[in-house]
């Protein structure tokens, strides 16, 4: 009896020592495999509450916003022959400068295709896409990817590089649902607004943001400025994008940063609907923009230049420095030296006032310009000519 209860208890004790011997190899080897028995084991032992979706989306949410906009938002794809100058056999000072090596006698230079991204949105079912100007400046071939994935070929039916606006024309069965435009009007500073673009060329993103400022000239940007400002991350590719309000109406059309990076620093210029919307009819009616021009040459007036002549301290208007001779100014009586004060009756207080308020009057109208000339004030009328293309434009 006793032998038997000692075979029992050496086949138990060796049993426990290979089982202590294996729990000791797995813990050395492979210890993951009981972190996660333990782990196990404790998912098993906790109760987790999870939230029920009800299909409702959450509080303050843009989706739907988002949703009427997005399918009409285009990525646009531009190829162009870029010049790229030979290096000259044998370098040289200065070979490493290729401007100079083009204008002074280098081999003649060869063509090397480049390609660039933006964005644009199509507000037509006919096809038509408002974009900016310098999205397809000098573009060979432009392609605009659909949202559906589709890549369909663009005819640029024209563009104003004045205002930064382009138009462009696709034919393709199935159009996306324009996207309905909104009105300035109802826009205020603190109004949310979102930017839908191609930034990077990462694909198709939404940012938001809140209405900074209305009305932003004197940016230096385009000859003509009314920027709608926002604090909404506008990246390079999201040119010619939307900016929406929250109800999914196009309120602008993305156009420039300020950035010391090449990034979004919160500072994001969008040209508002109205003014795209004149250009585009402009150009969709007689193939481009026309605006009125009188061919002076304007001078912001400073204190120094009041005072030198003879101005009162409080005098607002510009300084005709230069008269085209034969133009429409000369030819009112205008002369070189005069203060322009208003237009139609309209103060002007600075270069660009005027050159708004001159653009808006159709060739061939006439505007009655008040002068300064020799402490006296005059009236006198002009009519008005068709504003000279920007040289880049000029054939």
């Amino acid at each position: 009896m006793n032998s038997t209860l000692q075979k029992y208890w050496l086949l138990f004790a060796q049993a426990i020592t290979v089982m202590l011997a294996a729990l000791f190899i797995v813990a050395t080897l492979k210890p993951e495999w009981l972190s996660e028995s333990r782990v196990g084991s404790l998912v098993d032992t906790v109760s987790l509450k999870e939230s029920h979706y009800d299909g409702q989306l959450s509080p303050g949410s843009y989706h739907e916003a988002v949703k009427r906009s997005m399918p009409a938002v285009v990525n646009i794809f531009t190829n162009k022959v870029s010049v790229k100058p030979k290096t000259r056999k044998g370098g040289g000072p200065n070979s490493g400068d290729p401007l100079f090596k083009f204008f002074f006698g280098d081999q003649p230079p060869e063509e090397e295709p480049s390609s660039s991204l933006g964005s644009g949105v199509l507000v037509s079912p006919e096809g038509y896409i408002l974009t900016n100007h310098h999205v397809i400046s000098g573009a060979d071939d432009i392609d605009v990817a659909l949202s559906d994935g589709r890549k369909v070929k663009a005819q640029v039916i024209g563009s104003d590089p004045e205002t930064d606006i382009a138009v462009l024309k696709i034919e393709a069965k199935q159009l996306p649902t324009p996207i309905t435009l909104g009105k300035v009007e109802s826009v205020h500073v603190g109004d949310v607004v979102l930017a839908i673009g191609n930034p990077f060329g990462v694909g198709q993103t939404v940012t938001s943001g809140i209405v900074s400022a209305l009305g932003r000239d004197h940016v230096g940007i385009n000859t003509f400025e009314n920027f709608i400002q926002t604090d909404a991350a506008i990246n390079p590719g999201n040119s010619g994008g939307a900016l929406i309000d929250t109800r999914g109406n196009l309120i602008g059309i993305n156009t420039a940063i300020y950035s010391n990076n090449g990034g979004s620093m919160g500072i994001g210029f969008a040209i508002p609907i109205n003014l795209a919307k004149q250009v585009m009819e402009s150009i969709l009616a007689n193939g481009s923009v026309t605006r009125g021009w009188i061919g002076v040459e304007p001078q912001n007036l400073s204190k120094e230049l009041s005072e030198s002549l003879g101005l009162p301290g409080n005098t607002s208007g510009v300084l005709l420095s230069g008269v085209l001779e034969g133009g429409p100014a000369a030819r009112a009586g205008i002369m070189p030296g005069d203060v322009l004060v208003a237009v139609n009756g309209n103060p002007i207080k600075d270069v660009r006032g005027l050159l708004n308020q001159i653009a808006q009057i159709s060739p061939g109208n006439q505007a009655k310009l008040t002068v300064l000339r020799k402490g006296k004030e005059l009236e006198l009328t002009v009519q008005t000519g068709k504003r000279p293309k920007p040289k880049q434009q000029a054939n």
